[in-house]
């Protein structure tokens, strides 16, 4: 869904990530998340809700 709306994927948490979509056990890619203070972090509903967001402007 998010490389169909623009996305890229990343295979790991860095200043090049944007947004960062958890579920409950997150683990270390949430803590590193936190830590970089930069990624916008999401859990499903809220990406779910940004996609449709998306496809509604276009």
């Amino acid at each position: 869904m998010a490389e169909q709306n623009g996305g890229k994927l990343l295979s790991g948490v860095s200043s090049k990530l944007d947004y960062l979509v958890v579920g409950e056990d997150a683990g270390s890619k949430l803590d590193k998340a936190k830590k970089l203070g930069t990624v916008h972090i999401l859990s499903e509903s809220e990406f779910l809700a940004l996609i449709a967001q998306t496809e509604s402007v276009h």
